[in-house]
């Protein structure tokens, strides 16, 4: 019996409401308040384009359909998909192949777009259609014959698999078992009957993406591709949303199998949390940027342009984002006294072996005269995760202290999110370490994120909620900054 034997798709879950992610929810509504200004930005409209390069490119490295040098890959990002950027020495194929592959996953993603436009329905043969373009340029895959031997057979472009398609599992050696070719029309139509259902009734996003995704990875419809078309599935619907394009990373690859695997066995649960996550981190970075000056020589344009910045900032709006300030100042103090708890716990257990060491919690308040340090540990941080930190419109922060034989930090940070404050503020953790170099003076090292995502505070949701979202982000942080400390003891 393999680990995991082909049985027909299911529908949601009992349970799928509960899948939901409120904190995403809130993050859609704002970004559709605002959507309407910032897409005017120029930032905004390049940010859209890097995404969508970047979802083109990984969609085929996730896959291992060609693989691609990091540094190269920013810069195909950055400047636009062309061979002449890249070496040979950079992929595993001819650079000219790799680059009209990843036009042909970005053709795709712009007719994902224009297929919403359209308001067409979801069908068998749009499916087919996008396969087709996915796999333009790609002309054999692996598959198992009759007599299970493994042979290069002809892509189907656009058309079911005519042949099983079950991988061997490294592991153990046995099979995981997809849909057989005569059962794919069946589970297709039932497939798109399905999510018709789920459009008519409305609900999240990401509940919708994951299980589309998932239920069609299961059936595995083509001989190949499946895992490009059930990613463009799944940012279809987020774009039918007014979201955007769900990007897997190669480092997002073995939780987002971890994800398929769960939910495999039932549990959708890790799926919708790991697109969730990535739909977040858009929505943060989108509404982040800053606003560009869209026309600047004419002074008539001048003039409007700053006249609708003003409106903008309507006071209301602007009392409304003040919202999240508050949040943060009561944030801000809780972190300090579970700070200050660790503190005092660790000096009762570990102080009484040396008189020389010495842990205490230590603060800086918005408005406190020393607010503006560990600048550089911010930025690094904001850096890591892919946003900009805006340290003048709001900052504050508390830390842990450890002095045992050299001296550490655990440091909890608040800030502004974008150059211009927009009502969301975030909160970022790391680790660090002080080394003595000259005469008392100290220098950081052994720098550690401790969250893979930025913990972020909207002036939308209810603080009750933003609590129970930080407590819960906050003592992963601290146990993973104590954990690397004892470790380097």
């Amino acid at each position: 019996m393999p680990p995991f034997p082909w049985k027909p798709i299911e529908d949601l879950p009992e349970n799928y409401e509960t899948l939901q992610n409120t904190e995403l929810k809130v993050l859609a509504d704002i970004w559709q308040e605002q959507k309407d200004h910032l897409l005017l930005s120029k930032g905004i409209q390049h940010f859209r384009e890097r995404l969508q390069r970047q979802w083109a490119i990984e969609t085929g490295i996730i896959e291992r359909v060609y693989t691609l040098d990091r540094g190269i890959t920013e810069i195909l990002i950055e400047k636009g998909i062309q061979a002449d950027l890249i070496s040979h020495g950079d992929t595993d194929k001819a650079p000219e192949l790799v680059v009209r592959m990843i036009q042909d996953h970005e053709e795709a993603l712009n007719g994902l777009f224009d297929f919403v436009k359209g308001n067409r329905t979801l069908s068998t043969s749009y499916i087919k259609e996008l396969h087709s373009v996915l796999l333009r340029n790609q002309d054999t895959v692996p598959a198992k014959n009759g007599l299970g031997r493994m042979v290069d057979v002809s892509v189907l472009r656009g058309d079911y698999k005519k042949w099983p398609n079950n991988p061997t599992r490294p592991e153990d050696g046995s099979e995981h078992q997809y849909c057989p070719p005569e059962q794919v029309p069946g589970e297709m139509e039932q497939l798109i009957g399905w999510h018709e259902e789920h459009e008519r009734k409305g609900g999240s996003p990401e509940v919708e993406a994951a299980w589309l995704h998932h239920r069609f990875v299961q059936i595995h419809p083509f001989q190949d591709g499946n895992g490009r078309v059930a990613r463009a599935l799944a940012t279809l619907v987020f774009i039918k949303a007014g979201w955007f394009p769900i990007t897997v990373t190669r480092d997002d690859r073995t939780r987002y199998i971890d994800a398929l695997e769960k939910a495999d066995e039932g549990d959708l649960s890790e799926l919708v949390a790991l697109f969730s996550r990535l739909q977040k981190k858009a929505f943060v970075s989108a509404l982040g940027l800053a606003e560009e000056a869209l026309l600047q020589e004419r002074i008539d344009q001048v003039i409007a342009a700053a006249k609708g910045t003003f409106q903008r900032r309507g006071e209301a709006l602007r009392r409304e984002w003040e919202k999240a300030k508050t949040v943060a100042g009561n944030l801000h103090k809780f972190a300090c006294n579970r700070l200050d708890e660790v503190a005092s716990r660790l000096c009762e257990e570990i102080g009484e072996f040396s008189p020389q060491y010495g842990f205490f919690a230590d603060s800086a308040p918005q408005d406190g005269p020393r607010n503006y340090y560990f600048r550089r540990q911010i930025i690094d941080t904001a850096r890591v995760l892919g946003y900009f930190a805006n340290t003048s419109e709001y900052r504050a922060w508390t830390r842990l202290v450890l002095n045992t034989e050299s001296r550490a930090e655990i440091l909890i940070s608040f800030h502004g999110i974008g150059q211009e404050f927009r009502g969301l503020i975030a909160a970022s953790a790391c680790f660090f370490r002080r080394e003595q170099i000259d005469e008392g003076e100290r220098e950081s090292s052994d720098f550690t994120n401790l969250s893979d995502e930025v913990f972020q505070i909207n002036y939308r949701e209810e603080e009750s909620q933003t609590q129970e979202r930080f407590e819960r982000w906050l003592e992963p942080c601290l146990l993973k900054g104590l954990e690397i400390w004892r470790k380097g003891l």
